[in-house]
């Protein structure tokens, strides 16, 4: 059974600061290379003390720098709060400066609090965000509608290769969404710890691509990674998901209680909040490697990306070498 491992990177602060936590993310990014996974994501996050990556376009340009064939994302571009023609320019220019190897993953979420998303939004458009995404799709292949008033806009620079574009969700409705827009889709199951989410976005995926698209899908899990199951369980063992229900039925997912009345508190909506544990796979390399041989059986993903919620950044490392590892025998680089 072929594996195919990737990494989704969240610059996670500790002690040493936003400087240490973004040069960690280049080391890893550089072992990552080392080790044979296929690509390697950064995301973005605003008005945060914990997550240092704010600019993921900025971070994965320096990545493609510093880095020689392993293909480098966003995970993903906060899509509501950029003009979709900037976003299609910026990667272009990417994609022209490292052909073949740039990824640009957008998302729906805010990627902050309300305040935050306020200030990134000022004198934005009113686009909704199917709007946003049918856009940067045709920017990004250059083919605008002949009916389009921007008919004759072009991204530039133009280039052979644009970056490939990819959905990120945790519903059906967001994987629909990527089916029947002709994109690859990310589920992140670490945001969403319920696999009845998944098999739904599995299946709404899967029933509504077209047959002439080649989809990728991507399964976005929490795994954690030591020498002992307890050592990987001690590591885990004060993580939760906090999630936050309003009143005109949106619902946000947040890692800290702390973070999630924030929002709460910011959005000035009526909801609830609820806490549970944090839905991470964490042992061993043995016990690792059949959870996740169990998932790929079970819901035959294209590839696995690999979220590792540890700020240490040695322990965070030692992880991902353990992982890779577990599946010497069998991962595949393409």
């Amino acid at each position: 059974m072929n594996v195919k491992l990737s990494i989704l990177d969240q610059s996670l602060i500790e002690d040493g600061g936003a400087e240490v936590a973004l040069r960690d993310t280049v080391k890893l990014a550089q072992k990552a290379e080392q080790l044979g996974y296929y690509r390697f994501w950064v995301s973005e996050h605003h008005n945060s003390d914990s997550v240092a990556g704010s600019a993921p376009e900025v971070l994965v340009s320096y990545l493609l720098a510093r880095t020689n064939t392993i293909r480098i994302g966003s995970g993903g571009v906060m899509l509501q709060h950029y003009s979709p023609y900037k976003v299609a320019e910026t990667f272009n220019v990417l994609a022209a400066l490292a052909p073949e190897r740039v990824d640009l993953g957008v998302g729906k979420g805010p990627g902050g609090l309300p305040n935050s998303t306020k200030a990134l939004q000022q004198g934005g458009s009113a686009l909704s965000f199917e709007e946003k995404l049918q856009g940067l799709h045709r920017f990004i292949r250059n083919d605008l509608r002949e009916d389009n008033e921007l008919t004759e806009l072009r991204a530039v620079p133009a280039v052979k290769r644009p970056a490939d574009l990819f959905l990120l969700g945790a519903s059906g409705s967001s994987a629909k969404l990527a089916a029947v827009s002709n994109l690859s889709y990310v589920f992140a199951h670490f945001f969403n710890s319920g696999n009845s989410s998944l098999k739904e976005a599995v299946t709404e995926y899967r029933t509504h691509w077209k047959e002439d698209f080649q989809p990728t899908f991507i399964l976005a899990l929490s795994v954690v990674v030591a020498q002992t199951d307890e050592i990987a369980q001690s590591l885990v063992k004060s993580m939760e998901v906090v999630k936050i229900n309003f009143a005109s039925g949106k619902s946000l997912t947040f890692t800290s209680r702390e973070h999630a009345e924030q929002f709460a508190q910011q959005a000035n909506e009526e909801c609830t909040i609820s806490v549970k544990e944090a839905n991470i796979l964490y042992g061993s390399k043995e016990t690792i490697r059949k959870k996740l041989l169990d998932i790929q059986e079970t819901y035959n993903p294209d590839e696995i990306m690999i979220v590792t919620p540890v700020a240490n950044f040695e322990k965070r490392l030692e992880s991902f070498v353990l992982l890779k590892e577990a599946f010497s025998d069998i991962t595949v680089q393409n």
